[in-house]
């Protein structure tokens, strides 16, 4: 008899701070702040989307800003040990979700222009490339992508993220993930 284990998306809360802080800096090099953090959880504009064990551990999370019909992603990030299961896949599902359910139009990102797992990742869900800010991450200079997915509110939209969420649940218990 094969056991997966049990894992949940779910909306982040503060007895998570930590851990959001521990893979931001293992991941994307102290982009926010804890209190950045601890006002996106608070915010209702705003949804942190984790994906946590039954132990509470935070395996991975992403957020997005709710801006008049358009959800804009703001950050993801996968613990580097969870990385290349297809947890990415289940937290950009789950965002799109959360947006679809708030009846919000439209996604945008922005994505460094060297990250080709990631560009992958959202053309996956149907992201087009629609622009790009020069010289847009500080530190290195490098160019964003603006990334944009529409008609997010339709049901054609709806059937899809049914597909993609058999698809991503099927391909998690293949790894020993049950979502």
């Amino acid at each position: 008899m094969n056991l997966s284990a049990r894992i949940y998306l779910r909306e982040i809360d503060r007895k998570f701070l930590a851990q959001l802080r521990a893979i931001d800096c293992a991941c994307l090099g102290d982009f926010w702040s804890l209190e950045a953090y601890q006002r996106e959880i608070d915010n209702p504009s705003s949804c942190v989307l984790g994906l946590t064990t039954e132990n509470n551990e935070l395996m991975g999370f992403g957020c997005l800003w709710a801006i008049l019909e358009e959800a804009h992603i703001t950050v993801l990030a996968v613990r580097p040990e969870y990385q290349g299961q297809g947890f990415g896949k289940a937290l950009v599902w789950g965002l799109l979700k959360k947006a679809r359910d708030r009846h919000l139009e439209w996604a945008t990102l922005e994505v460094r222009a060297s990250n080709h797992v990631a560009i992958a990742l959202y053309e996956s869900f149907g992201f087009k490339e629609i622009g790009r800010r020069p010289n847009y991450y500080e530190v290195t200079g490098e160019d964003a992508l603006m990334l944009w997915c529409k008609s997010i509110h339709t049901p054609e939209f709806s059937r899809l993220l049914e597909q993609w969420h058999e698809s991503i649940s099927a391909s998690l218990l293949s790894k020993g993930w049950n979502l």
